[in-house]
């Protein structure tokens, strides 16, 4: 019995969708936007040591390069390479990284920039940096000197007296 409800319930709803209306279904291989070539794609390694390098562009003017070696006694792979686009009203987009064992850098004159330093903090970073040379050098005081002293135990009080 279950089975026929089933079947009736199967067969109502194909013959209430009509054929060939609605959306198609969705195409999951299909590009969704314009396809873009690739018109330089190199790639080298990794090798046994970690070595490598790739560079590609695209059709639109979109680059990445970038390459790895390993650097330090550990052997890390430090890569450095960079990224160039046009941005639509044609402006060019330019970037360049840096990562290794002082981290990831990246510049680029599209990056924000702190403001310069007055001139104040300027002659007191460099009057420093002469006396380093010189070699006087700054010591701290070995301990800083007490303001507070430990609390002093109370005296014991006289006037409670137990009943």
């Amino acid at each position: 019995m279950f089975s026929k409800l089933v079947l009736c319930v199967v067969v109502a709803m194909a013959a209430a969708a009509p054929q060939g209306y609605g959306p198609p279904p969705p195409s999951y291989g299909a590009p969704s936007g314009p396809v873009v070539s690739i018109v330089k794609d190199e790639r080298q390694g990794p090798d046994a040591y970690g070595n490598y390098n790739f560079n590609f562009e695209t059709g639109d003017g979109i680059s990445r390069q970038e390459q790895g070696a390993p650097q330090g006694p550990a052997g890390a792979v430090a890569p450095q390479g960079g990224w160039s686009f046009k941005f639509p009203e044609g402006t060019p987009g330019v970037f360049k990284f840096v990562a290794d064992g002082a981290g990831y850098r990246v510049e680029s004159p599209l990056l924000p920039t702190p403001p310069p330093l007055p001139a104040h903090a300027i002659a007191q970073i460099e009057k420093a940096r002469q006396e380093d040379a010189a070699g006087n050098r700054y010591a701290a005081p070995s301990a800083p000197a007490p303001q507070y002293s430990a609390p002093r135990p109370a005296a014991p009080s006289t006037s409670y007296k137990q009943p």
